[in-house]
């Protein structure tokens, strides 16, 4: 008997982009856009060993946004790395006709990020990360303000702070309750047979206090028990 071994990688190929219909085209649903890459050093007894730190931006350009940062040997493991972390953490944001409902800040270490609305046509008025946070999340006209530190690390994570903190119209705006006037009714109760009073009865002045002076009794003496 002759013992055959199944091939199970072609099935699992197949049904592997089954879900996903843009793995199946062949095509990435996010864009990936590499903002920054350092060489950090950490020292060791034989002297220093170098590493390189990668922080990438990820989105979809229709609401959906995330930032990784992640260590690697090469240049090339950091980015990927990064990439995952970064998909792994993807928050919604809110847009309105491609822009945010209101204005926003936050502040995230040192650095302090303004991101306010714009009119259509006017465009992203922003510089270095700020911008491409704003571009890869989906956004087209915006104006924004760095107040603080220039670190890239904390402005990207301050201006996603900030875009996760705007909340739509339907939670903001209170629309007027009615008022519904009532009127109280108020019962009249009979008043009780003991609580009724003749009318002829007139009330009695109060006794006026005489003013005697009351006589004080003093204790017998000798003379006076003989």
């Amino acid at each position: 008997m002759v013992h055959v071994k199944k091939d199970w990688s072609s099935n699992m190929a197949i049904a592997q982009p089954q879900n996903n219909p843009d793995l199946l085209a062949g095509e990435n649903p996010y864009e990936e856009k590499v903002v920054n890459i350092d060489r950090v050093a950490r020292v060791v007894k034989g002297g220093r060993r170098f590493r390189f730190r990668a922080l990438v931006v990820v989105g979809d350009k229709k609401g959906q946004v995330g930032i990784g940062v992640s260590k690697g040997a090469d240049v090339t493991a950091a980015v990927s790395k990064a990439t995952q972390v970064a998909k792994k953490n993807l928050h919604t944001i809110v847009i309105e006709d491609g822009t945010f409902p209101h204005e926003a800040q936050a502040k995230v270490s040192g650095a302090n990020i303004l991101i306010m609305p714009a009119s259509p046509g006017t465009g992203l008025i922003a510089g270095g990360v700020v911008r491409i946070v704003l571009e890869v999340a989906g956004i087209q006209n915006a104006l924004s303000k760095s107040i603080g530190s220039s670190n890239k690390i904390n402005i990207a994570y301050a201006t996603l702070e900030a875009l996760k903190s705007v909340k739509p119209r339907s939670e903001w705006i209170v629309q007027p309750q009615r008022r519904v006037r009532t009127k109280k009714v108020e019962k009249v109760e009979a008043p009780k047979a003991e609580d009724k009073k003749p009318a002829t009865e007139k009330k009695k002045a109060p006794a006026k206090k005489t003013a005697t002076a009351k006589k004080t009794s003093k204790p017998a003496t000798k003379k006076d028990k003989k």
